[in-house]
Protein backbone atom coordinates (compact mmCIF):
# COMPACT_ATOMS: atom_id res chain seq x y z
CA UNK A 1 0.00 0.00 0.00
CA UNK A 2 2.72 2.47 0.73
CA UNK A 3 5.52 0.68 -1.03
CA UNK A 4 6.32 4.49 -2.31
CA UNK A 5 7.35 5.30 0.95
CA UNK A 6 10.37 2.71 0.76
CA UNK A 7 13.79 3.86 -1.19
CA UNK A 8 14.35 0.32 -1.69
CA UNK A 9 11.18 -0.05 -3.98
CA UNK A 10 12.50 0.79 -6.94
CA UNK A 11 15.66 -0.81 -6.92
CA UNK A 12 16.24 -3.32 -10.12
CA UNK A 13 17.59 -6.56 -8.74
CA UNK A 14 19.29 -8.75 -11.79
CA UNK A 15 17.77 -11.98 -11.08
CA UNK A 16 21.25 -13.36 -12.03
CA UNK A 17 21.59 -16.93 -13.86
CA UNK A 18 20.01 -19.75 -11.91
CA UNK A 19 20.87 -22.91 -11.18
CA UNK A 20 19.63 -25.18 -13.01
CA UNK A 21 18.39 -28.50 -10.94
CA UNK A 22 19.06 -32.61 -11.80
CA UNK A 23 16.82 -35.28 -9.34
CA UNK A 24 19.48 -37.24 -7.07
CA UNK A 25 18.63 -39.23 -4.24
CA UNK A 26 22.43 -40.10 -3.83
CA UNK A 27 21.78 -43.80 -3.72
CA UNK A 28 19.28 -44.21 -1.55
CA UNK A 29 16.77 -45.92 -3.05
CA UNK A 30 19.64 -48.07 -4.57
CA UNK A 31 20.58 -48.99 -0.87
CA UNK A 32 16.36 -50.32 -0.08
CA UNK A 33 15.44 -46.96 1.69
CA UNK A 34 11.73 -46.02 0.81
CA UNK A 35 9.60 -42.74 2.32
CA UNK A 36 10.62 -39.49 3.24
CA UNK A 37 12.88 -39.01 5.32
CA UNK A 38 15.24 -35.91 6.95
CA UNK A 39 18.25 -37.23 5.54
CA UNK A 40 20.12 -34.72 2.90
CA UNK A 41 22.98 -34.39 4.97
CA UNK A 42 23.48 -37.88 3.79
CA UNK A 43 22.36 -37.38 0.34
CA UNK A 44 24.89 -34.12 -0.38
CA UNK A 45 27.33 -35.90 0.47
CA UNK A 46 26.95 -39.05 -0.81
CA UNK A 47 26.31 -37.09 -4.36
CA UNK A 48 29.55 -34.34 -3.69
CA UNK A 49 32.25 -37.02 -2.33
CA UNK A 50 30.81 -39.56 -4.86
CA UNK A 51 30.37 -42.15 -2.15
CA UNK A 52 27.91 -44.89 -1.64
CA UNK A 53 24.93 -43.56 0.25
CA UNK A 54 25.07 -46.51 2.77
CA UNK A 55 28.57 -45.74 3.88
CA UNK A 56 28.07 -42.67 4.30
CA UNK A 57 25.10 -43.40 5.94
CA UNK A 58 26.49 -45.63 8.72
CA UNK A 59 29.56 -43.10 9.11
CA UNK A 60 27.13 -40.58 10.25
CA UNK A 61 24.84 -43.39 12.55
CA UNK A 62 28.40 -43.89 14.39
CA UNK A 63 29.00 -40.83 15.03
CA UNK A 64 25.88 -39.66 15.98
CA UNK A 65 25.67 -42.62 18.39
CA UNK A 66 29.73 -41.74 19.12
CA UNK A 67 28.74 -37.95 19.77
CA UNK A 68 25.77 -39.01 22.30
CA UNK A 69 28.11 -41.40 24.45
CA UNK A 70 30.35 -38.70 25.07
CA UNK A 71 28.76 -35.64 25.74
CA UNK A 72 26.60 -34.32 27.38
CA UNK A 73 24.97 -31.29 26.08
CA UNK A 74 21.35 -30.69 24.22
CA UNK A 75 22.48 -32.25 21.15
CA UNK A 76 23.30 -35.76 22.87
CA UNK A 77 19.85 -35.49 25.20
CA UNK A 78 18.17 -34.78 21.72
CA UNK A 79 20.38 -37.82 19.87
CA UNK A 80 19.68 -40.32 22.63
CA UNK A 81 15.73 -39.52 22.93
CA UNK A 82 14.95 -39.63 19.19
CA UNK A 83 18.14 -42.18 18.47
CA UNK A 84 21.20 -41.82 16.31
CA UNK A 85 19.91 -42.51 13.20
CA UNK A 86 20.65 -40.07 10.23
CA UNK A 87 17.33 -40.10 8.78
CA UNK A 88 16.24 -38.06 12.05
CA UNK A 89 18.46 -35.09 10.66
CA UNK A 90 21.73 -34.45 11.24
CA UNK A 91 23.85 -31.80 13.15
CA UNK A 92 26.68 -29.63 11.50
CA UNK A 93 28.50 -30.18 15.63
CA UNK A 94 28.52 -34.25 14.20
CA UNK A 95 29.19 -33.84 10.09
CA UNK A 96 31.32 -31.12 10.27
CA UNK A 97 34.59 -33.45 10.33
CA UNK A 98 33.15 -36.02 8.57
CA UNK A 99 33.32 -33.47 5.13
CA UNK A 100 36.49 -32.44 6.15
CA UNK A 101 37.75 -35.74 6.00
CA UNK A 102 37.00 -35.85 2.18
CA UNK A 103 38.47 -33.13 1.11
CA UNK A 104 36.47 -30.33 1.87
CA UNK A 105 36.84 -27.18 2.73
CA UNK A 106 34.10 -24.85 4.72
CA UNK A 107 33.46 -21.13 2.93
CA UNK A 108 31.41 -19.44 5.20
CA UNK A 109 29.62 -16.88 2.69
CA UNK A 110 27.40 -15.04 5.45
CA UNK A 111 28.72 -13.14 8.65
CA UNK A 112 26.48 -11.98 11.72
CA UNK A 113 24.65 -8.64 11.00
CA UNK A 114 25.80 -8.09 7.29
CA UNK A 115 22.79 -9.81 5.55
CA UNK A 116 23.25 -12.21 2.81
CA UNK A 117 25.72 -12.01 0.37
CA UNK A 118 25.67 -14.69 -1.47
CA UNK A 119 22.37 -16.71 -3.13
CA UNK A 120 21.85 -20.15 -4.68
CA UNK A 121 22.58 -18.82 -8.00
CA UNK A 122 25.32 -19.81 -10.52
CA UNK A 123 26.93 -16.53 -10.98
CA UNK A 124 27.51 -16.87 -7.26
CA UNK A 125 28.65 -20.16 -5.92
CA UNK A 126 32.18 -21.19 -7.93
CA UNK A 127 32.32 -24.58 -10.14
CA UNK A 128 33.63 -27.72 -9.07
CA UNK A 129 31.83 -30.17 -6.53
CA UNK A 130 29.76 -27.85 -3.54
CA UNK A 131 28.07 -29.27 -0.44
CA UNK A 132 25.76 -25.82 -0.29
CA UNK A 133 24.21 -25.06 3.50
CA UNK A 134 21.27 -22.89 3.37
CA UNK A 135 18.53 -22.59 6.21
CA UNK A 136 17.77 -26.03 7.60
CA UNK A 137 18.99 -27.85 4.30
CA UNK A 138 22.24 -29.33 2.89
CA UNK A 139 22.38 -29.52 -1.04
CA UNK A 140 25.15 -30.96 -3.53
CA UNK A 141 25.71 -28.40 -5.87
CA UNK A 142 27.95 -29.66 -8.83
CA UNK A 143 28.99 -27.85 -11.36
CA UNK A 144 25.71 -25.31 -11.39
CA UNK A 145 23.72 -28.19 -11.39
CA UNK A 146 21.96 -28.67 -8.17
CA UNK A 147 21.64 -32.45 -7.53
CA UNK A 148 18.74 -33.32 -4.69
CA UNK A 149 15.40 -34.58 -4.51
CA UNK A 150 13.69 -31.25 -5.05
CA UNK A 151 15.14 -27.77 -5.88
CA UNK A 152 15.77 -25.73 -2.71
CA UNK A 153 17.04 -22.87 -4.41
CA UNK A 154 13.89 -20.68 -4.33
CA UNK A 155 14.60 -19.45 -7.89
CA UNK A 156 17.91 -17.91 -6.67
CA UNK A 157 16.59 -16.13 -3.68
CA UNK A 158 17.65 -18.62 -0.93
CA UNK A 159 20.05 -17.52 0.98
CA UNK A 160 23.52 -19.52 1.26
CA UNK A 161 25.16 -19.54 4.56
CA UNK A 162 28.52 -21.17 2.92
CA UNK A 163 29.67 -24.42 1.28
CA UNK A 164 31.89 -27.12 1.61
CA UNK A 165 34.28 -27.47 -1.46
CA UNK A 166 36.43 -30.16 -2.78
CA UNK A 167 40.08 -29.23 -3.04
Amino acid sequence: MFGFLNPFNNLKRSPGRTLDFCFNDGGREAAGFKGGAGDCVVRAIAIAAQIPYMKVYEDLRIANTAYAERRNDKLARRLNAKGSSPRNGNHRNVFHDYILSYGFEWIPTMKVGAGCQVHMRADELPNGALIVKVSKHLSAVIDGVIQDTHDPSRSGTRCVYGYYIQR
